[in-house]
C-alpha cells in the first residue's frame, strides 16, 4: 500500500501516483483521483469523522481540474464513505453519527417508526477461530477470534439474537467489560478505539425454526419461524473484518431494503 500524500511533501506526478496504485491506462481520471483519495482514507490520513481537504486543495495536490475531484468526491458519497455537510466541507463517514448508526440493519417496525434498538450483551470471549470462520475471514484455523453474543430490543422486547466474530488481533483489549461502559453504536467503538472502519457489507438471508435455546432468548416458541442473516463487513481494502449471524423476530417487523 502507498503510504499517504501529505500537504507539506512535493507533490507527485499524477501518472506516477496512478501507476502507484496500480490503476489501469483506461481508468478514467476521476476514478484514479478517487483511487488516491481511498489510499489516504485506508492508510489513515483522514479518520473516520475528519475533514478531508476542500476540493480546491485536492485539485492542487493532484494536478487535475476541481470538476475531476467533485465527481470522485460524488462517487465516494455515494458509497457512504464521505459526508458532505452544506456550508462545513465534506467528512468522513462515520457509524457514530445518528444517520449511520444502523447503516447495515434493515429492521423496520411494521408501523413504519424508525428502529430504536437497546442492547443487551451476553457474551464475550476470546476463543481459536474454527475452520468456517476463519475461511470467511481470511485467518488460518485456530487464530485468535473474539465471539460477542448479544440481544438487541424493540419496545422492551428481544427482536435479534447476534453472534459475532471479530479478529483478535486487530481488536486486543476490547472485552465485556468495555463493550458495557460503551454507550454509542457498535461500530463506533470499533472505529475510535481501534481505528477500524466498516465501509461495505454482503449478506446472506435464509428462514429458519428457532430451536429450544434460541427460542428462550427471543421468547419465542420453539420452531417459531426466525429470519437468519449472516453478513460479512469489510474495511478499506477489501479486508474482511467481522463475520456476524443475527436471528430475526419479524413477527413485528419488516427486513426493509432499497433496491436501485
Amino acid at each position: 500500500m502507498s503510504p499517504p500524500v501529505s500537504s507539506s511533501q512535493p507533490v507527485t506526478p499524477l501518472n506516477e501516483l496512478a501507476r502507484a496504485e496500480a490503476a489501469p491506462a483506461f481508468s478514467p481520471l476521476y476514478r484514479q483521483i478517487k483511487g488516491l483519495i481511498l489510499a489516504g482514507l485506508q492508510a489513515g490520513e483522514w479518520k473516520a469523522g475528519d475533514s478531508i481537504p476542500s476540493e480546491m486543495e485536492l485539485a492542487a495536490r493532484f494536478g487535475v481540474s476541481q470538476g475531476t475531484v467533485r465527481k470522485a468526491v460524488d462517487e465516494l458519497s455515494a458509497e457512504n464513505l464521505l459526508v458532505r455537510r452544506q456550508g462545513k466541507g465534506t467528512f468522513v463517514a462515520t457509524h457514530a453519527e445518528q444517520q449511520q448508526q444502523f447503516r447495515f440493519l434493515r429492521l423496520t417496525p411494521e408501523a413504519g417508526a424508525s428502529a430504536t434498538l437497546g442492547r443487551q450483551l451476553l457474551d464475550c470471549r476470546r476463543q481459536r477461530a474454527p475452520a468456517w470462520i476463519a475461511r470467511q475471514m481470511n485467518l488460518r484455523a485456530g487464530d485468535p477470534v473474539i465471539e460477542i453474543r448479544r440481544l438487541l430490543h424493540s419496545g422492551g422486547q428481544p427482536v435479534v439474537l447476534d453472534d459475532i466474530w471479530l479478529p483478535g488481533a486487530m481488536f486486543k483489549g476490547l472485552t465485556a467489560e468495555r463493550l458495557r461502559e460503551h454507550r454509542g453504536p457498535f461500530y463506533g467503538l470499533l472505529e475510535t478505539e481501534f481505528g477500524v472502519h466498516m465501509i461495505r457489507a454482503q449478506e446472506k438471508i435464509r428462514a429458519v425454526a428457532a430451536d429450544v435455546e434460541v427460542a428462550e432468548l427471543l421468547q419465542v416458541s420453539p420452531g417459531s419461524p426466525l429470519l437468519s442473516v449472516e453478513r460479512l463487513s469489510f474495511t478499506y481494502g477489501d479486508k474482511p473484518v467481522e463475520l456476524r449471524r443475527g436471528l430475526y423476530n419479524t413477527t413485528h417487523h419488516f427486513y426493509r431494503n432499497d433496491l436501485q
